[in-house]
């Protein structure tokens, strides 16, 4: 049997066809129950030029796919006329090895699944009203983020924070041409000053939200910290949490804003929560409006085994 091969405009009408939330709810249970088998993170960090390569691979017990991902993130390309990311997904069949499709998506299906997670988090974690999203970042996850979470509330007031005044108005600009109502704040402290919702999407090594300025009430979405160097928040904001959910308890303490949370001692493993547990208890997660919720999201190969295998069907 010929292997399949789906090319960027193939996978975008692919995906206008599917539902991303739902394939990341399932992903996330499926990993929580231990149907899911993820191994580490297969990661390669690059100095000059500044780069990384993740390799993420795994199945779901009694799938008919396995699925071996590449995504690359080189921050400085776009100096050079180049897209800062690239990579493909291959998935192979699960009785025979065989290659089953090859998804030459550069890195678009990552940036789509890990928006559509954002979303899941924030409906299962976020505030009852959504008085002011914040958007912490100003790239292409940035962007999708935002696009994802129209999906889960109705809230249109945007305030985004970025190092780069030229990049934040240019996703001002951008993000309004999709009916958001987005203003430029001068810092990350600035947009927890007035949002009860806040995405963190950035490549920052040093914490960009401290403890002291987050209001009661407010839900954050970190996702940006999937590697071991990567920080966005300080580790007294999971302390002080509410609510300490991740995608994978053991990829998060390896990986994320929990790793460092640990490393400090700030956090205790048996307080921490997997989103997957929390879509199949709801209870689990925000029981409250006053409370602060946490959610760190370091990237699974199962979400990345539940959106390629949507596009291989949908693109049929």
């Amino acid at each position: 049997m010929a292997s399949t091969i789906l090319r960027m405009g193939e996978i975008e009408e692919a995906l206008g066809r599917i539902d991303p939330l739902p394939l990341m709810e399932a992903g996330f249970v499926a990993f929580s129950e231990a149907r899911a088998v993820v191994p580490p993170v297969g990661e390669l960090i690059f100095d000059a030029p500044p780069g990384d390569s993740h390799i993420k691979y795994g199945f779901v017990r009694g799938d008919d796919v396995f699925l071996v991902k590449i995504a690359n993130y080189f921050p400085d390309n776009p100096k050079h006329g180049k897209a800062a990311d690239d990579g493909v997904v291959i998935l192979f069949d699960q009785r025979t090895g065989a290659l089953r499709a090859t998804l030459v998506d550069h890195g678009y299906l990552t940036h789509v699944r890990t928006a559509a997670a954002g979303a899941v988090a924030a409906k299962y974690l976020g505030p009852r009203v959504v008085e002011r999203i914040g958007i912490i970042g100003t790239g292409a996850q940035a962007r999708h983020q935002l696009l994802y979470l129209k999906r889960v509330t109705g809230c249109r007031a945007v305030s985004v924070y970025g190092r780069d005044r030229e990049k934040a108005r240019a996703y001002q600009i951008d993000m309004r041409r999709q009916g958001m109502d987005v203003k430029i704040a001068a810092s990350p402290r600035a947009i927890a000053e007035r949002c009860n919702l806040i995405v963190t999407c950035t490549s920052a090594r040093q914490p960009l939200l401290m403890v002291d300025d987050v209001r009661p009430g407010t839900h954050i979405t970190a996702m940006g910290s999937d590697s071991g160097e990567k920080q966005e928040l300080d580790p007294l904001l999971l302390q002080r949490a509410d609510v300490l959910a991740v995608d994978s308890i053991a990829h998060a303490s390896a990986l994320g804003e929990l790793h460092h949370a640990l490393d400090r001692d700030c956090v205790r493993l048996q307080d921490v929560r997997e989103l997957g547990r929390i879509v199949r208890d709801p209870s689990l997660g925000r029981t409250d409006d006053a409370q602060i919720t946490v959610v760190d999201l370091v990237g699974l190969a199962v979400q990345d085994i539940q959106i390629a295998k949507a596009v291989l069907v949908a693109g049929a």
